[in-house]
């Protein structure tokens, strides 16, 4: 969340409106990273090449974790990703 706060600030629009969508119950961000760190620095290795930050692999192991699920994301690399090695992870995104 910290990511699409700056996100949406530096492309200019409001940040709390991302807060909002949890307030909501719309998103939810719910994943310990010390039970899933080995999960994290698995997809660490897998994408090594693009490479993906620390909040990407969060939000690809939620995906994970959360089936079904929608991924709302600025980033462009989330049409690279995939969870569980293969599967397409579905996005909402502005384009």
């Amino acid at each position: 969340m910290p990511l699409t706060c700056f996100l949406l600030a530096r492309a200019g629009f409001d940040p709390a409106k991302a807060l909002a969508l949890i307030e909501r119950g719309v998103v939810l961000v719910a994943m310990s990273l010390s039970n899933e760190v080995a999960a994290v620095r698995a997809l660490f290795q897998r994408y090594d090449n693009i490479p993906a930050s620390l909040a990407d692999a969060c939000l690809i192991r939620l995906a994970e974790l959360n089936e079904p699920c929608r991924v709302l994301t600025l980033d462009s690399d989330f049409h690279i990703y995939r969870r569980h090695g293969r599967k397409v992870i579905p996005l909402v995104t502005p384009w």
